[in-house]
C-alpha cells in the first residue's frame, strides 16, 4: 500500500558515500524537523536529471527559507552512481542529500516501487515529492507516470510547505 499523508515514514536504510566508502543511513535521520523528501526513477535517467533535480536544486534556498532543515533525495542505484549524479547535477553544492536505496527495501515499504521491463527498470521507484515533520508525512504527491515532472517537482512541493 502506497504511503499517504498522515502516515509516518517507515524504518529503513539507505545508503551514501562517505569518506571511507559506502556508509548506512537510518531513515529515523530523517524523522527530525522539517524535511523535503522527493523520489525518482534513476540517476542520469532523462526526467530525472533534467527536471526533478534541477526543479530541487533551483529552490533549495527557497526550501530552507521556509524552514525546511534538509532536502533529501532517494533513488534505487547503488551509493557510487548516486554520489557522481549529485555532483553532476548541483545537487551536492546545493545541499541536496542524494540516497541511494541500493536493493529498493525503502522504495517498497513506502508502497512506491515499479517495475517497467521495456526500458530495463525492475524494483524501482516512482517519481514522489513529500514533505515531512518528525517523521510524518504531512503531504505526498506522486507522478502518474514515470516520465511525468509536474506534482512532484521542487516548485510543486514548495507552495505546501
Amino acid at each position: 500500500m502506497t504511503i499517504t499523508a498522515g502516515d509516518r515514514l517507515p524504518r529503513g536504510q539507505l545508503l551514501r558515500v562517505g569518506e571511507a566508502g559506502p556508509e548506512a543511513v537510518d531513515t529515523a535521520e530523517l524523522m527530525k524537523g522539517k524535511i523535503a523528501l522527493f523520489g525518482l526513477p534513476g540517476a542520469f535517467t532523462g526526467t530525472c536529471t533534467n527536471a526533478h533535480m534541477p526543479s530541487f536544486v533551483r529552490h533549495a534556498d527557497a526550501f530552507r527559507a521556509k524552514g525546511v532543515l534538509r532536502i533529501v533525495c532517494i533513488t534505487v542505484n547503488d551509493p557510487f552512481v548516486v554520489k557522481a549524479w549529485a555532483d553532476q547535477t548541483g545537487a551536492t553544492e546545493a545541499g541536496i542529500e542524494v540516497l541511494a536505496d541500493a536493493d529498493g527495501s525503502m522504495t517498497k515499504a513506502l508502497g512506491l516501487d515499479f517495475t517497467a521491463p521495456p526500458v530495463g527498470f525492475f524494483g524501482r521507484c516512482k517519481r514522489f515529492a513529500a514533505l515531512i515533520e518528525d517523521g510524518e508525512i504531512k503531504a505526498i504527491d506522486v507522478e502518474d507516470s514515470p516520465g511525468n515532472c509536474t506534482v512532484s517537482a521542487g516548485e510543486a512541493l514548495l507552495q505546501k510547505v
